[in-house]
């Protein structure tokens, strides 16, 4: 495919704000798309959670012992999966699931450690209902700044002034594509109070794949069923079958889909007993049959959009002053939805990608590129400069949402 541009390159200061008008077709446009979400207790998205709640407990106990955030990065962890036996009406936990939290903080006279091991264990108690103390093993490999990543905090006059951390580039969009809203909201309540009262027997561990082509919609979805509620193997397809009927009459409610399709745990075998049944006994993979790994969770926005552009880093566990993968994550998303409400234009596209390199100021990107598809009837350069610029003056709430845990990514 040939791209055709309409360019106008503006400046903020020194901030190159360079607006490109495409003639690309946007997502919802195309014939095909393809979306995916990992749910609350996949995990993957336990770690990516997991290393948020520990940053945001982290910045708070720093501003509390220090008068400021100091420098940390918790943004390496995996979750090796331990070993259960599944039966029929409750099976055991033979060896628990391994959390290892690692990368770098700043110690002094804080209990690190302890935080770390303290805030992932409650982020487990109030996420994943059937997970206990006996059920984790927690253990944090953390390490010393350098020198030179500590000098950012000290040399600093304002957040926006810290200097970056890392050298990257992100990107944010708007509108969400129908099939990105089905997607998000199937998973959001699967995962809900009120489908876990009805059915019990759905785990945490959810996962949702959209396949859209012109205007049908397939969903294949995986939920990890907990064997403590599951009677038979006819008990447990019964009760799919039940979900399958509660999530279609659900998303058939909630928007305006000519042909939905929707399949549960396609794996499973009528006839093989246990064996051919997705049963956990803790609600999550995790506990006997898959690893999870921070960075390989959902994007910023809570997707994992596959027809999208992708940045070169991941949010979870980062500072949330000095790096921008998760700054700028935040950021990119947020500008890209004030820019398509200003356009006032559904069928328009909004891509906003930011890039800064290590040393430089967080609120000062090296160059922030926005893209509007042609769908678009115009688009005033001058407008898009001053909404960017904009968000950079007020970055300082954003980095305050982030320290507060209010701007929660990823899920």
């Amino acid at each position: 495919m040939i791209y055709r541009w309409m360019r106008c390159t503006t400046r903020l200061m020194d901030l190159i704000v360079e607006v490109e008008r495409s003639y690309r077709v946007a997502t919802q446009a195309r014939r095909f798309e393809m979306v995916e979400r990992k749910g609350l207790g996949h995990p993957d998205t336990i770690c990516d959670l997991v290393a948020d709640s520990i940053c945001v407990e982290l910045a708070k106990q720093y501003m509390r012992e220090y008068g400021q955030i100091m420098h940390f990065n918790i943004d390496k962890a995996l979750l090796a999966a331990g070993e259960a036996e599944n039966r029929f009406g409750g099976g055991t936990v033979k060896r628990p699931m391994h959390l290892i939290i690692g990368d770098r903080a700043t110690f002094n006279s804080l209990d690190v450690d302890g935080i770390v091991r303290g805030k992932a264990r409650q982020w487990f108690h109030e996420n994943l209902r059937h997970v206990r103390d006996e059920h984790l093993c927690i253990e944090p490999i953390l390490g010393s700044a350098s020198a030179e990543l500590r000098s950012l905090f000290a040399v600093a006059s304002s957040p926006s002034s810290i200097p970056s951390n890392d050298t990257s580039a992100l990107v944010g969009y708007a509108p969400s594509t129908l099939l990105e809203q089905v997607v998000r909201e199937t998973e959001l309540f699967i995962n809900s109070a009120e489908f876990k009262d009805e059915f019990p027997e759905a785990g945490e561990d959810v996962k949702v794949m959209g396949f859209r082509y012109d205007e049908s919609i397939d969903l294949t979805i995986a939920i990890a069923f907990v064997d403590a509620y599951v009677e038979s193997e006819g008990h447990y397809f019964a009760r799919k079958r039940d979900m399958l009927h509660a999530i279609d009459e659900h998303i058939r409610d909630r928007f305006d889909i000519k042909h939905l399709s929707i399949e549960i745990n396609t794996l499973d075998r009528e006839g093989k007993g246990i064996e051919g049944l997705y049963l956990t006994v803790l609600g999550t993979s995790a506990d006997s049959s898959d690893s999870g790994q921070v960075g390989r969770g959902n994007r910023a926005n809570g997707l994992i959009s596959l027809m999208r552009p992708a940045g070169s880093e991941s949010h979870a566990g980062k500072n949330p002053l000095s790096h921008i993968g998760k700054v700028y994550a935040a950021l990119c998303f947020e500008i890209a939805e004030d820019l398509h409400t200003m356009l006032d234009e559904e069928s328009a596209e909004v891509t906003v990608w930011m890039y800064n390199r290590i040393g430089k100021p967080v609120g000062e990107p090296m160059a922030v590129v926005v893209e509007v598809t042609e769908d678009a009837a115009c688009v005033d350069a001058s407008s898009i400069r001053s909404i960017v610029g904009e968000h950079l003056n007020r970055m300082d709430e954003v980095y305050k949402r982030l320290i507060d845990g209010a701007l929660r990514l990823g899920y």
